[in-house]
């Protein structure tokens, strides 16, 4: 499994990877006009509709993969004529890409074909009317054999609006010298940051304390180890009660102690990966690139670098759950040959292309035993086992402006004031559930 410069997003599709970063998340983009096309991207625009030799041309617009070219090659040989993707590639921030698809499909943009979307956007595209949905023979092979949490996030009220590429959880990975038997617990973890500090060691636990997607993201994921959720099962009402409590006292009693690296509200997923390369910290909470990272990067920390379940409040947490997914744009001029087009970009072989190269988890459950898996992927069967129980984030076609006011409200984790915070919460989400989303 190899990396470049780790750009995994919580959702993270890549990175993020992932796996797998988020800023104000597309407020004001309403008063914009929506132009044909972002500046990166009008030069591929020219002749849209079918390729030189006059086969439908299907543009792919997706996030910065490194081996994705590689991927759209094979499947164009496998087209053989009947249609030829092109690569379009939006830029890095997860924010900027979204606002560059909403913009563009709010303009009923007929450049649009294929969508590699981030597992948080399905709701709201789908509600829009703006992907459509998968249906058929179509719909049968994107569902076939994928893992139950990626199936979830490519679904909205039961149907099927995305075919699952890859997905993504988070693990603790720890310094095996520092910290010989891992806790299962934040509070074991603070406990042994505790420890390490007391012996002159290095102590710092790295979380992603930033105000962006990945505070909600710990937030998410701490609520749901509580037993408790964000939102009600139909995204329509705040859930937060007693485990949203107890899940922000836990943060809260992280971030004022030993274990909390003092730039813990400017920390994102790279800035967790470097401070334990750099060894000022023992241990992180993040996505599987980071280990590929670690191996090219810091070999003699390398053997030492193990991984464990997710923690939770009173045993093992559940873990977020990211990825990414593809859609069809409703106004593509070429749906029949998109929906291919599609098919092949995440069938098992293009997964576990993006999975040893790209360091992207795959959705399909038999892509984990595909040849190069196992050396890629040694803590393989720890991602599926926290795939089984991880927490998607709340399901709502407004969820930009639900992450938005829970990033806010949360930073900086030290100052959270459990009581306060939740009804702060409670208000604003409720707030941001009424609106109809961030375009009309």
């Amino acid at each position: 499994m190899r990396t470049g410069p780790a750009t995994p997003g919580p959702g993270t599709r890549g990175t993020q990877g992932v796996h797998r970063a988020r800023g104000a998340r597309g407020v004001g983009v309403a008063k914009l006009a929506p132009p044909l096309c972002g500046v990166l991207l009008c030069g591929v625009l020219a002749g849209c509709g079918s390729g030189a030799s006059g086969a439908p041309a299907v543009d792919l617009y997706n996030a910065p993969q490194q081996h994705l070219a590689r991927i759209v090659q094979r499947c164009n040989r496998i087209a053989d004529g009947a249609y030829r993707i092109r690569l379009n590639t939006l830029p890095r921030g997860a924010d900027d890409q979204r606002e560059q698809l909403v913009r563009r499909l709010a303009a009923g943009d007929a450049g649009l074909d294929v969508l590699g979307l981030d597992v948080t956007w399905t709701a709201e595209l789908a509600e829009a009317g703006w992907i459509r949905e998968w249906t058929g023979a179509d719909a049968a092979s994107a569902r076939r054999g994928v893992l139950a949490a990626p199936l979830g996030t490519a679904l909205w009220h039961g149907r099927l609006y995305a075919a699952p590429y890859t997905t993504n959880v988070q693990l603790l990975w720890y310094r095996s010298d520092l910290i010989p038997s891992p806790p299962r617990t934040w509070a074991g973890l603070m406990a042994e940051s505790a420890r390490l500090a007391r012996a002159g060691r290095p102590a710092y636990g790295e979380v992603t304390g930033a105000q962006y997607e990945g505070l909600v993201v710990w937030f998410n994921s701490l609520v749901a180890s509580a037993g408790g959720s964000v939102l009600t099962p139909d995204g329509e009402h705040v859930a937060l009660g007693a485990p949203a409590l107890a899940g922000l006292r836990v943060m809260r009693a992280f971030a004022r102690s030993r274990a909390a690296d003092p730039s813990l509200s400017n920390t994102r997923e790279d800035d967790a990966r470097l401070a334990v390369e750099a060894g000022r910290a023992a241990y992180e909470i993040n996505w599987p690139f980071v280990f590929a990272s670690m191996a090219a990067n810091r070999p003699e920390l390398a053997a030492r670098f193990r991984w464990a379940p997710y923690p939770g409040l009173t045993g093992t947490g559940r873990s977020p759950l990211g990825g990414a997914n593809f859609a069809v744009s409703r106004y593509s001029r070429h749906p029949r040959a998109a929906f291919r087009a599609a098919l092949c970009l995440r069938d098992p072989e293009s997964q576990r292309v993006a999975a040893v190269e790209d360091g992207l988890p795959p959705a399909t459950g038999a892509v984990y035993d595909a040849p190069g898996m196992a050396e890629a992927y040694p803590m393989r069967q720890a991602i599926m086992d926290a795939l089984r129980t991880a927490a998607p984030r709340p399901k709502t076609p407004t969820y930009q402006n639900v992450s938005t006011v829970t990033a806010v409200t949360l930073s900086p984790p030290r100052s959270v004031d459990p009581p306060r915070t939740l009804r702060t919460l409670r208000s604003l989400i409720g707030d941001a559930l009424e609106s109809k989303g961030v375009l009309p």
